[in-house]
C-alpha cells in the first residue's frame, strides 16, 4: 500500500481491515492475527495504527525506534504459528504522529497467537469458532492447489476476454453436445474448467490463455525467441524477439517468427550423366505446431516443434 493509500485508510473508521489502539499491547497481537487470518477474503492489505483513540483523536504516543523495532519483531514472536507477514511504518498526519502496522493477509491460514485463531468480524477482533476455523482451513487447502489454478492476485473477471473464451476456448473444450445441454452462467463455465476461483478470480491459466496483457499479472509469461549464428550460444546473435500475448496467440506468432528465420539452401547434384537435380535443405528441420488444444480445463499445445 502506498502512503497516500494508508493515509485514506487511517482518515476512516473502523473495519474489518482497520483496527485504533491506543499503545502496544497484546491486543495489537491478536488483530495482527485477525487481519493476517483475513477471514472475509479482501486479499489486501489491513492496518492496525498505534497512537489513536477509536474515534480517530490523537493521543500523542511517542513514536520511537524503540517501539518500531518492537512492532517490527513481533512478526517473528514464537507466540505466532505460522508467522504473519507485517509492514511497519512511521507516519505524520494531520499533526498527530502514527505508527502503522500493514499486515498481509497469509497465504497459509489459519495463523494461531497464543494457540488461538483470532479473526475479524466488522470492527471486533474475538476468537474463531469451529465453523471459521474450518472456512479458513479450507482456504488453506485451496492455497495448496496446483500452481496453474491457483488464483492471482490483483486480477479481476473484467480482465479476461470473455469473448475469446466464448468463441474460441468454449468450443474446443467442451463437447457441443454438451454446451447445447449446458444453461450455465458464464462465470459458472469458467470455473469449471479452472480458468477463474469459485468465487470469480482468475486463475494463473485463465490470465495465460484469456488475458489480453498476461505480462501485467505474470512477469515471465513470454517466449524469447534467440537466433544464434551458429550452434553455441556464444555465437553472435542474428536475431531476437520477445513474443507474449494470450497463449493461443503466442503459440501462433512464435510458428510464424521460427518460419521466417529458417534458412534454405539449394544443392545441385547429378545423378546421371544425362540428369541434373536439385535438392532445396533447411538449416533448421522442425514439425510446425499445427493445433492447440484444452484438455481438462488446462490449454495444451502440440509442440512437437524439433529444432535441431
Amino acid at each position: 500500500m502506498t502512503d497516500e493509500e494508508v493515509a485514506d485508510r487511517i482518515r476512516g473508521t473502523e473495519s474489518d481491515r482497520v483496527e485504533r489502539k491506543e499503545a502496544l499491547s497484546d491486543r495489537v497481537r491478536r488483530a495482527i492475527c485477525a487481519f493476517a487470518n483475513d477471514l472475509a477474503g479482501h486479499r489486501r492489505p489491513s492496518l492496525v495504527i498505534l497512537g489513536q483513540r477509536d474515534d480517530g483523536s490523537c493521543v500523542n504516543l511517542p513514536i520511537d525506534d524503540r517501539l518500531l523495532t518492537t512492532l517490527a519483531g513481533i512478526r517473528v514472536e514464537s507466540a505466532f504459528a505460522p508467522f504473519p507477514s507485517i509492514d511497519v511504518r512511521r507516519m505524520t498526519l494531520d499533526g498527530c504522529h502514527l505508527a502503522v502496522v500493514v499486515v498481509h493477509a497469509s497465504s497459509s491460514p489459519p495463523v494461531r497467537h497464543d494457540g488461538r485463531i483470532w479473526v475479524r468480524v466488522g470492527p471486533t477482533t474475538r476468537v474463531a469458532s469451529p465453523e471459521e476455523e474450518l472456512r479458513l482451513s479450507e482456504r488453506r487447502r485451496t492455497a495448496n492447489l496446483p500452481f496453474d489454478v491457483q488464483p492471482i492476485a490483483g486480477a479481476q473477471l473484467a480482465d479476461l476476454d470473455l469473448e475469446r473464451f466464448r468463441h474460441d476456448y468454449l468450443p474446443n473444450a467442451v463437447a457441443p453436445d454438451v454446451l447445447e445441454e449446458n444453461h450455465r452462467e458464464v462465470i459458472q463455465q469458467l470455473a469449471a474448467l479452472r480458468l477463474v476461483t469459485p468465487d470469480g478470480q482468475p486463475t494463473l491459466v485463465g490470465i495465460l490463455v484469456l488475458s489480453n496483457d498476461p505480462l501485467r499479472f505474470v512477469p515471465g509469461a513470454y517466449v524469447q525467441f534467440v537466433r544464434f549464428d551458429g550452434p553455441e550460444l556464444s555465437d553472435p546473435i542474428i536475431a531476437q524477439q520477445r513474443i507474449s500475448g494470450p497463449l493461443q496467440q503466442l503459440l501462433r506468432r512464435l510458428d510464424d517468427v521460427i518460419d521466417a528465420n529458417i534458412r534454405t539452401g539449394l544443392s545441385r547434384s547429378r545423378t546421371s550423366a544425362w540428369r541434373p537435380t536439385e535438392t532445396r535443405r533447411s538449416n533448421t528441420r522442425y514439425k510446425a505446431v499445427t493445433s492447440w488444444f484444452v484438455c481438462d480445463g488446462r490449454p495444451h499445445d502440440t509442440n512437437d516443434r524439433l529444432l535441431q
